[in-house]
């Protein structure tokens, strides 16, 4: 209940120091968005063409070899074998992999141990390749390729070790 009223607490307050420092809330805020826009242009490229590559990445059939191929290996893992196309899909594409989830959660029941090693994978993982193309946008110097692996090899070491505490727990 006390929820609902921190946002507004929060914009009020800002405007109540705003006001107290005599600082002119709408220039600053149109100053701002002035910084912005360029941002926005030079970030576009690559947030396009990482929601494109994610689309393809589904649409030819890649993502659906891969699950089976690593369907075998992540069941060795302990990795249920169902949320493989999770797995795959959760650096790519948020908002694909929330309607991953949901299908699990419908397909097998949230109280399952599929669905509650779904919803740690959806949890405990980040969309590597968006965040990598914001990131890495604003660098002069791109050499995304360590920090990616890095970045994907700790996502699968949470996986592993969320799936395992899924089964114990």
């Amino acid at each position: 209940m006390i929820a609902v009223y921190i946002l507004p607490v929060v914009f009020l307050a800002v405007i109540l120091v705003a006001a107290l420092r005599k600082v002119k809330v709408y220039d600053s805020f149109a100053e701002g968005i002035q910084g912005a826009i360029p941002l926005v242009l030079s970030l576009f490229p690559y947030i396009a063409a990482i929601l494109i590559l994610s689309s393809l990445f589904e649409a030819s059939g890649l993502s659906a070899a891969l699950e089976r191929a690593l369907s075998p290996a992540f069941s060795f893992l302990g990795i249920p074998p169902e949320i493989s196309r999770l797995v795959l899909i959760k650096p790519f594409s948020g908002s694909g992999s929330a309607a991953v989830l949901s299908e699990i959660l419908t397909e097998y029941g949230a109280d399952s141990y599929i669905a509650r090693c779904a919803s740690v994978v959806y949890a405990s993982g980040e969309t590597v390749f968006y965040v990598s193309a914001v990131y890495f946008a604003k660098l002069k110097k791109k050499t995304p390729l360590a920090p990616v692996l890095i970045a994907l090899a700790s996502n699968f070491a949470a996986i592993l070790f969320g799936c395992l505490l899924c089964r114990v727990l």
